[in-house]
């Protein structure tokens, strides 16, 4: 029964360890695009979110599909950049978008995420 016991604290204390990192939810990185679905000629607008760190150093945010690439990036001033850093996209073509933003420190990236994000033909064919 001792082993069980030990079993079940060593996960418990597992668990406790994993929940304090994410208790507060702080990520070093989110987005948010919109809309996630547009006609063509898309309009796409990301909203970056970046937790305060000194290290931080630049923010790239990039849109791909398979015949597309745009990219665009700003620098940070470590921990005294704006928390929040807008992008938009104009006329984009249509096509299945992956929106990747990229957080780069002194050591290189710190954290990617990214959004899929469709733009359809409009009724003309544009």
């Amino acid at each position: 029964m001792a082993r069980g016991t030990r079993r079940a604290s060593l996960i418990l204390g597992v668990v406790l360890l994993a929940g304090l990192g994410a208790a507060d939810g702080a990520e070093p990185l989110r987005i948010r695009v919109t809309p996630s679905m547009a006609f063509a000629p898309g309009f796409i607008k990301v909203q970056a979110s970046i937790e305060a760190n000194a290290e931080n150093r630049i923010l790239e945010v990039v849109a791909s599909s398979q015949d597309f690439y745009r990219s665009s990036e700003v620098e940070i001033d470590g921990d005294k950049a704006p928390r929040l850093n807008m992008f938009t996209f104009n006329n984009l073509p249509a096509g299945e978008y992956e929106f990747t933003a990229v957080l780069i420190g002194t050591r290189g990236p710190r954290a990617q995420t990214s959004q899929p994000v469709r733009v359809m033909r409009s009724a003309s064919g544009r």
